[in-house]
């Protein structure tokens, strides 16, 4: 079964707690605090496996969860940082945030990618002694990991795709010109899902054909088959318009080639704008006459056009060859760029709900939706400081705060970030 979109959740793992623990040794007096630093929670990393050519396995497992690190221990033992989860995915997947869409990853390449990153492990008491604070009786918790639902959508890699309307020949003329094996048969929507060969032109030179199924008028809005598999043309450097030129189907090939066109510009303006060849499949089904005005009609929109039998291989060289040409010229199969999650100023924040603790004289803040504003706070840059002070104010932390009862000079702890309280 072919599955190109999945919906799952992943999470990444928390990281362990810190100790709270005492050294305690014979002729050792007063040993001092010595708990251990909680480890890392393990990444949810996608990784891309050329052996899976759909997303069918998501659809029966839909969570997945890292490990979390384990907690610290007594005599400075620091938890081990727990192994990462590695989801393996087709190549080409693209990796979103199901509830804003951006992109998260682009599964293309060999390098894996970390979309979900593990909480980082709690502090031991050991870091809290102070000639104040000789015996610091508390420890940091680990912070959580990242979780998102995501939405998996497989773009396949291609150099060239085949585009047109149902039974035109596109599976035909993948089948002669490289070693991909498409249901052919005399009815449409033979090609029920995408179909990928390689083009072997010459000693080191070859590009991968993508064969999509057949497009028909409203694919763009969900009529037809086509809807479903237009976004593999997404990645394509170029396509192929196959025509039945002879109208054998009784429609009129000039309706044709100006309807798959509209449904492209459609779904993807960017795709009408894609190099584009013309290939006159059927040609010997029709007269000379037909094809050369078809040839017009073609090259006046400025378009080159190739008349061709797919199915005995007839003039599809100088196609391939031509094809071929325009590949050098053209940049590399697209990718994609992770988006940065969507800054919201500082006062436009609502007052949100954060728990404040005190112990032994610094006060601790936690709240989820707070750690992930630390992790986008470079606290060596002054503009961004001074957006985390505003974030604490709108958000009403500050305001917790004094209600909690802290003074001028008073510790304050979020996750692995200090300061003393400053009115």
């Amino acid at each position: 079964m072919f599955v190109d979109v999945a919906e799952i959740q992943i999470k990444a793992g928390n990281g362990g707690n810190g100790a709270v623990s005492f050294h305690r040794e014979k002729y050792v007096a007063s040993g001092g605090p010595d708990g251990g630093d909680g480890g890392r929670g393990g990444n949810v990393v996608f990784q891309a496996d050329d052996n899976l050519s759909t997303l069918a396995d998501f659809r029966y497992k839909r969570k997945y969860a890292a490990q979390s690190g384990e907690n610290g221990r007594g005599n400075r033992c620091y938890g081990k940082s727990a192994p990462d989860l590695i989801i393996r995915v087709p190549r080409g997947t693209l990796v979103r945030e199901k509830e804003t869409g951006r992109i998260l990853a682009d599964i293309s390449s060999e390098e894996p990618q970390i979309v979900a990153k593990g909480g980082r492990g709690g502090w031991g008491n050991s870091h809290f002694a102070t000639p104040t604070r000789q015996t610091p009786r508390f420890a940091k918790p680990g912070t959580p990991g990242e979780q998102f639902a995501v939405r998996l959508e497989l773009k396949l890699l291609a150099d060239v795709g085949l585009v047109g309307f149902p039974n035109v020949g596109k599976s035909t003329l993948i089948s002669v010109v490289s070693e991909a094996k498409p249901n052919i048969a005399n009815y449409h929507f033979t090609t029920l899902t995408p179909v990928l060969g390689v083009v072997r032109m010459r000693e080191g030179s070859s590009f991968v054909m993508a064969d999509i199924p057949g497009l028909i008028e409203g694919a763009w809005e969900g009529a037809g088959l086509g809807h479903q598999f237009l976004r593999h043309v997404e990645r394509c450097r170029m396509l192929i318009h196959v025509v039945d030129v002879s109208g054998s189907e009784g429609r009129n090939p000039k309706e044709d080639f100006r309807v798959i066109n509209e449904e492209l510009q459609k779904f993807n303006p960017e795709l009408a704008q894609r190099p584009m060849v013309v290939a006159g499949n059927k040609c010997d089904l029709t007269d000379d006459e037909t094809v050369a005005d078809f040839r017009r009609f073609v090259e006046a929109q400025g378009y080159a056009f190739f008349p061709i039998m797919a199915a005995i291989r007839y003039e599809v060289d100088p196609l391939l060859k031509k094809v071929e040409e325009m590949l050098q010229g053209l940049p590399p199969v697209a990718r994609y760029e992770p988006e940065p999650a969507p800054v919201v100023s500082a006062e436009q924040m609502e007052r949100k709900e954060v728990k404040i603790s005190q112990e032994d004289g610094v006060y601790f803040v936690e709240a989820d939706w707070l750690l992930q504003i630390l992790r986008t706070v470079d606290f060596d840059d002054y503009e961004s400081l001074q957006y985390f002070q505003r974030v604490l104010i709108h958000t009403g932390v500050i305001d917790a705060l004094r209600e909690a009862g802290v003074q001028e000079g008073d510790t304050v702890s979020l996750y692995d970030v200090e300061f003393d309280f400053v009115e």
